[in-house]
């Protein structure tokens, strides 16, 4: 047992040759509409654990969600196959099942270091069911369990918080590392420790921003949820999309920073627009500013210059979430510029959310910062504090 964790990782997994191992792994990536894979990272996040159970002679069958299928059909797992070979330079065989007779039988005909990927989790429901006669079918195809799927470690699914119950479970490679690296920021951040947060609604992230006011020395907020803030500050904003039920919530986030001292930064420029489209006419204004036919759809360049300028000597910060619409070119520049000046700063970034990833992933900078989580809700969960149950499964998994 790894000496953070009160789990098993794969350091202590028996002799595993010629045993078929069960890995729930996080292949629900994006495909083009030839079928193609447009973004392996989650594939490349598996191939450290897949790549170590086949050189120790390992049967291996693979689990994962693609998508959110309504019933059999749509969302494949097979369209992973060409990538997933390529990547493990073997070839990984494919079977339109899950936990029926043909799965079986095609996991009893598996040698030393063959690879089977299962059909999608999603397509029998007793999966999101958390259904304990589809977790003792698919347990029954396989000795040990291996959890490297820390994407879904926050879901009581089936193939996750069910399955450690019934065969002997281990943590993976990038499930151990991501419980590391998290578990760091939770309780030993190096500080002083900023936290980026965006995205669109405060309603979505109360509890994140709440605990993250005990433990950070400053918060910077950006994306559509820094609109609610300043209008709880009581700055006009126009046409921006506003949570107004929210108001209050982010009032009390401002009075709860004010006391605890924690520098709460606010944007103090916005790139403003009349329509919501690609190509709309814009401009840079300040909060309260805004015509009555303007929104905010990007904190401005020059904002965010000042944010990371304030979190200038920061030894750790969290980036959560989008500075705006980045997926528009025209409203992207603050989440670029911040994804860029991290990547320059002297401290331990770590990003995590789905849309941070893809921020950082477009500006080119991912290997410059020190890690891009795998996880979103997962992440936010874990950094809340909360349980995840894909993590107590494994904590609590039957002996081997």
């Amino acid at each position: 047992m790894h000496e953070s964790f009160p789990f098993r990782t794969l350091d202590v997994l028996p002799v595993v040759e010629g045993r078929r191992v069960l890995v729930r792994v996080d292949f629900n990536v994006p495909v083009d509409d030839q079928d193609q894979v447009t973004d392996d990272t989650r594939i490349r996040g598996a191939l450290d654990t897949l790549m170590e159970l086949r050189r120790r002679g390992a049967e291996l069958i693979l689990m994962s969600h693609r998508g959110r299928p309504k019933g059999w059909g749509g969302a494949s797992m097979e369209v992973v196959v060409p990538r997933l070979s390529e990547l493990l330079e073997c070839d990984v065989a494919f079977i339109d099942d899950i936990a029926g007779d043909r799965a079986a039988k095609k996991a009893a005909s598996l040698r030393p270091a063959d690879v089977l990927l299962l059909q999608n989790l999603r397509y029998d429901p007793g999966e999101k069911a958390g259904d304990r006669d589809f977790a003792r079918r698919l347990a029954a195809l396989g000795e040990f369990y291996v959890n490297d799927a820390f994407g879904t470690a926050h879901r009581a699914d089936a193939s996750v918080a069910l399955l450690p119950t019934l065969l002997p479970g281990y943590a993976g490679r990038l499930m151990t590392h991501e419980l590391l690296i998290l578990s760091q920021l939770l309780h030993d951040a190096e500080h002083p420790y900023w936290a980026v947060v965006g995205g669109s609604k405060v309603s979505d992230k109360v509890e994140l921003l709440d605990a993250l006011l005990d433990r950070v020395d400053g918060l910077a907020v950006g994306g559509g949820m820094a609109n609610t803030f300043l209008v709880a500050e009581g700055y006009d904003m126009g046409a921006s999309k506003v949570e107004s039920e929210a108001v209050k919530t982010a009032k009390r986030l401002l009075d709860k920073a004010a006391a605890k001292k924690v520098p709460l930064l606010l944007p103090e420029r916005v790139t403003a627009a009349k329509d919501f489209k690609p190509d709309a006419e814009h401009r840079v204004a300040k909060p309260g500013e805004l015509g009555a036919d303007e929104m905010a759809l990007d904190v401005a360049p020059e904002a965010v210059d000042k944010m990371l300028e304030t979190m200038t000597g920061a030894r750790t910060v969290l980036w959560n979430g989008p500075m705006g619409v980045f997926e528009w070119d025209a409203f992207s520049e603050g989440t670029l510029r911040m994804a860029e000046g991290l990547a320059n700063s002297s401290a331990r970034v770590v990003v995590g959310g789905g849309d941070s990833v893809a921020a950082v992933a477009r500006a080119g900078v991912q290997d410059r910062l020190f890690h891009v989580s795998t996880g979103g809700g997962a992440t936010l969960e874990f950094l809340q504090g909360k349980p995840l149950p894909g993590v107590e499964a494994l904590i609590n998994s039957i002996k081997g």
